[in-house]
């Protein structure tokens, strides 16, 4: 029975955390002039210089369609570069073009910052414990989808 009552307050938590996460995507997202899967597709790149779109579409779990909407968006405002990928000319890679690294440069630093304001309401005692709970809970997570 004790799992039972562990399992529900872990969803309520990740559900309630992932709401809290989308909210605060969308005011980053608004603050750089983005729409929300704009933000995220940028997020995608960290230190990739160039990806497929079949994998941003699958790591977004976008349809093809919809994510060439968002590239193009993309493309237009000048964040991005699309190219025929070489080794499979069937399918575009995408890169960030020199404006597109200096905006996702400023949103890494404003997401840090964001989570640097959230860890002032935690015990500093607390931070580490707390990582290192929820990148179990990731790796779990990750183990769950496999």
């Amino acid at each position: 029975m004790r799992t039972n009552h562990t399992a529900e307050r872990l969803a309520n938590l990740t559900f309630n955390l992932l709401a809290r996460c989308q909210v605060k995507e969308e005011w980053l997202a608004t603050q750089r002039g983005l729409f929300q899967a704009e933000f995220k597709c940028l997020r995608l790149f960290g230190s990739d210089k160039s990806l497929n779109c079949k994998k941003i579409a699958k790591r977004m779990n976008l349809s093809q369609s919809r994510l060439t909407r968002i590239i193009d968006g993309l493309v237009t405002k000048g964040y991005m570069n699309r190219e025929i990928d070489q080794t499979d000319r069937r399918n575009m890679r995408v890169s960030l073009s020199r404006r597109g690294k200096i905006l996702t440069n400023k949103i890494d630093k404003d997401f840090i910052e964001i989570h640097e304001d959230i860890l002032q309401n935690i015990d500093s005692s607390k931070h580490e414990s707390l990582i290192k709970s929820m990148e179990q809970l990731l790796t779990a997570t990750e183990k769950w989808r496999q």
